[in-house]
């Protein structure tokens, strides 16, 4: 009788059950609802706050109900034992399907947040998109992936050298991507942040990467010497941002206490952080700006997704902010397969926003795309337990999506189409 692997969903039940017998539970749920109930306990009111979604979050919901909407048809007897969970998708060879998504200003959740969700995402073997707006420096988050792919993220900033220099940090780092995001030009209007009056990177959290960069502190310098001296009324709330300010930025507490650099840091990146005038034009000479694969995030019509093909841009990730920029947008799975029926079946789409479990991978795999991203699911087990609760949630989501992928009867990404799904 032939031996074979049991498979990552088989591999992750063994070790859970087995630490039943012994009277052990999971410490990180593996039911998202529990998941996102223990890791809201565990957050502030502002760390909560900020993973809110716009408006009256219409959008965060029209994620949810667009898989609720396809329903799986598993087909049986298939006399497949095992299954390939590998892709590859623009040039980069992924273990699973499974990327973790960019989530700026993490630190709000954990100390050292960037550096614990790569430690995790390492563990488990997943790609990870490291965030523009990254709580450490981009080297630091890099080196904790050690040989596991990270791409990079970047928001299009007002200063183009600082462009320039973001890109080049990002392919001395290893990237195997740039990852450039389109919709957030402007911050969408989030009640959650807006009624606790709470910008974190207005108190020096998730700007790790313009305080680290070269270019940046010209920008500082240049700022100091040219803004005009300004009064601010002393308030407790003043007092205690200027704390945070002062921990957060590089450089011992007590010096960045009594120096002007931390709070024209954070003028200065107000001042420059995302481009407004971001345009097709800006986009078309990205390539002569980089040798890294170029993957366009935020596209959501079937027009813009031909325009990044004719392009050469090397992907696209399906994505709508996980619901945090417009109110009422599409979902990013309608939007999927509205884009894939344009560009046809062979180019590399990542779909972003609203996967909470293996079901929804295999779906969005189903209607079209090579990977997807998760976002608010790390960062819950980063909250309830750090890298490891990362790992944990990474290792169950691919566990499930191994599961539904045998008992439907795939036993590979290329196998996962259209057929085994029917809309409700």
């Amino acid at each position: 009788m032939s031996q074979h692997s049991p498979g990552a969903g088989r591999a992750r039940q063994d070790v859970i059950y087995r630490d039943g017998i012994l009277g052990r539970r999971p410490r990180v749920p593996t039911d998202l609802a529990r998941l996102e109930a223990a890791a809201r306990r565990r957050m502030s009111r502002r760390a909560w706050a900020y993973l809110g979604y716009a408006g009256a979050g219409q959008t965060g919901r029209a994620n949810r109900a667009a898989f609720e909407r396809w329903e799986i048809v598993p087909r049986m007897a298939s006399g497949v034992p095992q299954r390939d969970l590998t892709s590859n998708v623009a040039g980069t060879r992924l273990n699973s399907p499974i990327m973790l998504a960019p989530v700026g200003a993490a630190d709000l959740i954990r100390r050292n947040a960037d550096v614990q969700i790569a430690t995790g995402a390492a563990q488990s073997g997943a790609a990870y998109i490291l965030s523009n707006q990254g709580g450490s420096p981009m080297e630091e988050t890099a080196a904790a992936m050690g040989s596991v792919p990270h791409w990079f993220q970047l928001y299009w900033s007002r200063d183009e050298q600082l462009v320039d220099s973001f890109i080049a940090r990002a392919e001395a780092t290893g990237a195997g991507a740039l990852v450039v995001t389109l919709d957030t030009t402007m911050l969408g209007w989030r009640p959650a942040d807006l009624d606790l009056g709470s910008l974190p990177f207005a108190h020096g959290y998730g700007i790790a990467q313009y305080t680290s960069d070269p270019r940046f502190g010209e920008l500082v310098r240049e700022h100091l010497a040219t803004a005009p001296a300004s009064d601010v009324t002393v308030t407790p709330g003043a007092v205690r941002t200027l704390m945070e300010m002062s921990r957060r930025h590089p450089g011992s507490f007590l010096s960045n206490v009594r120096s002007p650099v931390p709070r024209a840091a954070i003028e200065t990146f107000l001042d420059v952080y995302s481009n407004p005038a971001l345009s097709w034009q800006h986009l078309a000479g990205l390539r002569e700006r980089t040798r890294l694969p170029i993957v366009l995030k935020g596209i959501l019509h079937p027009d813009d997704a031909l325009k990044a093909r004719d392009l050469g841009v090397d992907a696209i990730m399906v994505s709508n902010h996980g619901g945090r920029q417009i109110d009422g947008a599409i979902s990013s799975l309608d939007a999927l397969t509205d884009i894939r029926r344009a560009l046809g079946p062979e180019f590399p789409l990542i779909l972003d926003s609203g996967i909470r479990g293996g079901a929804d991978i295999f779906k969005a795999i189903a209607l079209g795309a090579h990977a997807v991203t998760i976002g608010r699911p790390h960062i819950y087990g980063l909250a309830v337990r750090g890298a490891t609760g990362v790992a944990d949630v990474i290792a169950n989501m691919e566990a499930e999506f191994e599961l539904v992928m045998g008992l439907s009867g795939a036993s590979s990404i290329a196998d996962i189409s259209a057929e085994y799904l029917v809309a409700r």
